[in-house]
C-alpha cells in the first residue's frame, strides 16, 4: 500500500508534542530508533515543518549519552522522566530527561555516582540555566510548559561537537 502524505491514519500528531514523543522512542532503554521521513524533512504540500535540527539533537544525544541503567520518574500525571546512568564504555555517558505536555515544573531525579558532583546542561537549548548534582548523583532538572529537556554534562555540547 503506498501512504499518501507519510501517513496512514487522518489523525495527526501536534507539532508541540512530536519531540516529546521522539525523545521515548530515541532516548529510553527500550526504545525502538524510528524517525518518521516527514518529521524529519517536512511535508510541504500538508504545511508539516520539517524538524531535523530538534530530531538531531535527541540523534546525538542517543548516540552519545544514552547507556546504562534506567531508572523511570513516572510518578506525575503530566511531568514525567528518566534517568540513565551511563556505562564504562561510553565516556561521559548518562543522562537525564524531563519531559511535559502541561505546564513547566521541575523534577528531582537520581543520575547516578558517574555523574555526581558534575554540571549538567539541557541540550535542547530550551532550559539555559545549568544544573548541580550532588554527592548522591541527585539533581533537579527543569522543563519548560509542553516540551522536553534532554541533561547531559556541560562539556559535552552539541554545537560545538555536531
Amino acid at each position: 500500500m503506498i501512504l499518501k502524505y507519510g501517513q496512514s491514519l487522518q489523525s495527526w500528531i501536534h507539532e508541540w508534542f512530536k519531540p516529546l514523543a521522539y525523545a521515548l522512542i530515541l532516548l529510553r532503554k527500550d526504545g525502538l530508533p524510528c524517525i518518521f521521513y516527514g518529521d524529519y524533512y517536512g511535508i510541504p504540500e500538508k504545511n508539516v515543518h520539517p524538524m531535523k535540527e530538534k530530531l538531531e539533537k535527541l540523534l546525538w544525544a542517543r548516540k552519545y549519552f544514552a547507556y546504562g541503567h534506567q531508572i523511570d520518574y513516572f510518578d506525575h500525571p503530566n511531568i514525567i522522566g528518566w534517568t540513565r546512568e551511563g556505562d564504562y564504555e561510553h565516556p561521559d555517558s548518562g543522562m537525564a530527561v524531563i519531559l511535559t505536555d502541561g505546564a513547566g515544573g521541575s523534577k528531582k531525579m537520581n543520575v547516578g555516582k558517574r555523574l555526581a558532583n558534575q554540571t549538567l546542561y539541557d541540550c535542547t537549548g530550551n532550559i539555559s540555566k545549568p544544573v548541580y548534582i550532588d554527592s548522591d548523583g541527585n539533581g533537579v532538572f527543569y522543563v519548560n510548559g509542553g516540551s522536553v529537556s534532554v541533561w547531559i554534562k556541560k562539556e559535552n555540547n552539541y554545537e560545538e561537537n555536531k
